[in-house]
């Protein structure tokens, strides 16, 4: 088969445009022979093959296919309609509703009716009544002291736990202690301190008898708001490590590495990349703390049966109310209540969504 081209050795090549006049290709066999403008080249099968246009240099738009054609509809795919899976929040949905959202609303609004149901800000008063002010101080008191303990506490056994390989025993053990202590709560938890360091526990004997020291010298210390920090921080020490330590393995080993390339020591790396990296998932893991402390009510009730702390004197008030002249004081410490848990955990969620850029 013998092939003339055309002149410049390519129908693309300068002066193609005009020189294809004669036709782009002579073929033998069945091939097709040239004409003028757009000619054809003959192959050894016989298949005429189009030659592009020599009157023109520009390409046509090539179309996307194969892979292209797929990555570029996969953005459209992506997006996902509603359907059937948000059927699954129903029972979550429906939960929070009936059992949070609700019940909140009620407790809330109840501060702001009389005993007849009408509106009033008359009962806003009781925030300037002492005792009031002696019950939001102390659950300030307690849930702060607890919180700071329970956290710098955990923050050390979270450090101890770093240097453990995750899917070891040991490691697992605590984990899985610490799940189970963090809800360790309520009455169980205020009857094992009792029979523990309480009037005639086995540690408060034990004391009497071995040292001469008793706890209770000054009057019952464990059944004081003071006395509420110990078994507090029973529960603390373990939320801590469940919060704090997913920080802690964010942070990446090869930043120390680096820093010691660059000539820095230890205490400058914790002290210049560590600790302003871990700073934020600290302080709100304080937070949660804080807030999870200023809430809770069974452990006290079982050990103080008057006021001292909000939740106690709510129940104070939902039982007799106590301070003369106002109505639904309950409702109006719930509100209490509810404002400072919507700052804390409103600060706790700008420091997470902090510190999760590196722990990603």
């Amino acid at each position: 088969m013998t092939t003339a081209s055309a002149p410049g050795g390519s129908a693309f090549a300068p002066g193609a445009s005009t020189g294809a006049s004669t036709g782009a290709s002579t073929s033998t066999g069945t091939g097709t022979t040239g004409t003028t403008g757009t000619g054809t080249t003959g192959t050894s099968a016989g298949t005429a093959v189009p030659v592009p246009a020599a009157t023109s240099a520009a390409a046509a738009p090539v179309e996307p296919t194969g892979a292209d054609a797929t990555t570029r509809g996969a953005g459209t795919r992506s997006r996902r309609r509603p359907g059937l899976a948000w059927l699954g929040l129903t029972p979550f949905a429906a939960y929070v509703l009936l059992f949070l959202a609700v019940p909140t609303v009620i407790a809330v609004g109840s501060g702001f009716t009389t005993g007849d149901g009408a509106f009033t800000l008359a009962n806003l008063a009781a925030f300037r009544d002492p005792s009031v002010l002696r019950a939001f101080g102390g659950s300030f008191g307690l849930s702060a002291v607890s919180a700071v303990i329970g956290a710098v506490v955990g923050a050390l056994v979270c450090w101890a736990l770093s240097a453990l390989r995750p899917d070891g025993l040991v490691r697992s053990m605590i984990d899985s202690a610490a799940s189970v202590l963090a809800q360790f709560g309520g009455v169980m938890l205020a009857f094992a301190f009792i029979a523990t360091i309480g009037a005639q526990g086995l540690v408060t004997t034990w004391l009497v008898s071995a040292f001469g020291l008793d706890l209770n010298a000054g009057g019952a210390f464990l059944y004081t708001v003071p006395g509420l920090v110990i078994p507090y921080v029973y529960f603390q020490v373990p939320l801590m490590v469940l919060t704090f330590m997913p920080a802690l393995e964010g942070v990446r080993s090869q930043w120390g590495e680096a820093a010691a390339t660059l000539g820095a020591s230890r205490a400058t790396y914790w002290r210049r990349i560590a600790l302003p990296v871990l700073a934020p998932a600290f302080w709100g893991s304080l937070l949660l703390l804080f807030a999870n402390a200023f809430s809770s009510f069974a452990t006290a009730a079982a050990l103080i049966s008057q006021g001292g702390i909000v939740p106690l004197t709510i129940r104070a008030q939902l039982t007799s109310e106590t301070i003369i002249g106002l109505q639904n004081v309950a409702g109006v410490l719930a509100l209490g209540m509810v404002v400072v848990m919507a700052v804390v955990m409103g600060a706790y969620s700008l420091l997470q969504r902090r510190a999760a850029r590196w722990q990603r």
